[in-house]
């Protein structure tokens, strides 16, 4: 089988149709709730984040036409990578406040939190016992900090301000001597870089190093309500690195985590949960769970520079992902100092008044399967169906009279705009709705207008 398609560090995603109901009825149930939570802050960080550079990329010689074009101060690349490996004798962001950051995720309208356990390059947020390359071990000065085992803080900080939880966790570990065994010569790809038929006890070690540290977030670190795992080239069906994952999430659903959803992104089958498209939205609706991980940026890990998308452009983009079924993940990343960038807090700040007043269209609604004009988009609540209208930037202006198509003929019985409270006119043929908006007042109108339809 192939490796999963990429460009430049973005993954493809899995199919719709080869989408695997989970056989556990907790499962199930579980995904039914993280589905109506809509919107996840996405975090990547670790201490790479002072380089100012792709996450964990760079370190790959197989990616380096891309993830290296920010490394302009040397041609030596094996200089680059012992900088980059060695951030973490460095990396003190003594400003971080998870406290902070849970409260403004809160205000901001976000659900759920989505964190960096551990990326590619090894290094481990949290306070492992099987690897010294992590946060809390004695050569990282954050090591120190009342708050240094990262992870700890940060998802009970979210959890006591009511956001669930999805831990990252990368199922490459560049770092780990089992998996780029430094016997084997250099590894030159984002596999490992030895055969593993030819070598299976060193790659049984990688195993149970694996199922160690999952174990450890799944048991040490409270309710998790996602593993979300990347690297789908980790696959059996890939140069045979089957790291016998249904092994170790079946054991961790009998014993800590029985509803636990798992992403194993990727590869398919029992254990791809959701699927998730990266830097994309797709073109239709999708009727199975999926998450689209997305940047506020340009950028997943934080860069010094930035361009953060508008509150606009973030209200049309979860619209957009909602209406064809999906949660949004936007990716914020933490700066080297612990904070968040400022740019970013204000424009989810002014999503987040958005959100107050028409999250009812957004958190636990469906999308809807019938297209519509553009700037035009449909959830459906359990009661009722609730139309978007997605203005232009800055300009607030509804044209006077929207088009709608309906799934089926049921007469709707009233129409009123959630910002306003104003009932509309309207007309309907069957499943053809003409609402007449010339008598909405656009004063206070913001992003995108909302029309709610009772039945």
């Amino acid at each position: 089988m192939e490796e999963p398609i990429m460009e430049k560090g973005v993954h493809a995603y899995s199919e719709e149709d080869r989408y695997v109901v989970p056989k556990s009825a907790a499962v199930r149930k579980h995904l039914e709730f993280f589905t109506g939570l809509k919107f996840g802050l996405m975090m990547h960080w670790a201490p790479g984040c002072q380089i100012a550079t792709y996450e964990s990329w760079p370190l790959c010689d197989d990616a380096d036409d891309w993830s290296r074009e920010d490394v302009i101060w040397t041609d030596d690349m094996e200089e680059f990578k012992h900088h980059y490996w060695n951030a973490n004798k460095t990396f003190n962001p003594i400003k971080f406040r998870p406290d902070h950051w849970a409260d403004f995720a809160k205000r901001a309208g976000f659900k759920y939190l989505l964190f960096t356990t551990k990326h590619h390059d090894g290094f481990c947020m949290f306070d492992t016992q099987q690897t010294d390359y992590k946060i809390t071990a004695s050569d990282c000065p954050f090591s120190s900090n009342k708050r240094a085992n990262i992870v700890q803080e940060v998802f009970n900080a979210f959890r006591a301000e009511g956001l669930a939880i999805s831990a990252y966790f990368s199922k490459p570990d560049w770092h780990s001597e089992y998996f780029w065994a430094p016997e084997m010569g250099k590894a030159e790809t984002r596999n490992a870089n030895y055969d593993i038929p030819s070598h299976p006890e060193l790659w049984n070690k990688f195993v149970d190093f694996t199922h160690q540290q999952l174990r450890e977030i799944c048991s040490l670190y409270g309710h998790i309500d996602v593993l979300w795992l990347d690297g789908g080239q980790i696959s059996p069906r890939i140069h045979n690195q089957d790291i016998r994952l249904g092994e170790i999430i079946e054991e961790i659903r009998n014993t800590t985590q029985p509803h636990l959803i798992v992403c194993d992104r990727t590869v398919g089958g029992e254990y791809e949960n959701i699927i998730t498209p990266e830097q994309s939205i797709p073109s239709h609706y999708i009727g199975c769970p999926w998450e689209a991980c997305i940047t506020a940026g340009d950028y997943f890990s934080f860069h010094y520079e930035d361009n953060f998308k508008s509150p606009h452009a973030i209200v049309r983009l979860l619209i957009e992902v909602v209406s064809k079924g999906g949660n949004l993940a936007l990716n914020i990343p933490p700066q080297p100092d612990g904070q968040l960038p400022a740019k970013a807090m204000r424009n989810l700040l002014r999503v987040g008044e958005w959100l107050h007043i028409h999250g009812q269209a957004i958190y636990n609604t469906r999308g809807y399967p019938i297209a519509q004009e553009q700037k035009i988009f449909i959830t459906e609540g359990s009661e009722n169906v609730f139309v978007f209208y997605c203005y232009d930037e800055n300009t607030p202006r509804l044209p006077r009279r929207v088009n709608i198509k309906l799934k089926d003929e049921r007469a709707v019985q009233k129409i009123t705009c959630l910002r306003s409270g104003a009932a509309v006119s309207f007309i309907q043929n069957g499943k053809i709705l003409v609402i007449h908006t010339i008598e909405l007042d656009p004063l206070g109108a913001n992003y995108a207008d909302c029309l709610k339809l009772c039945f």
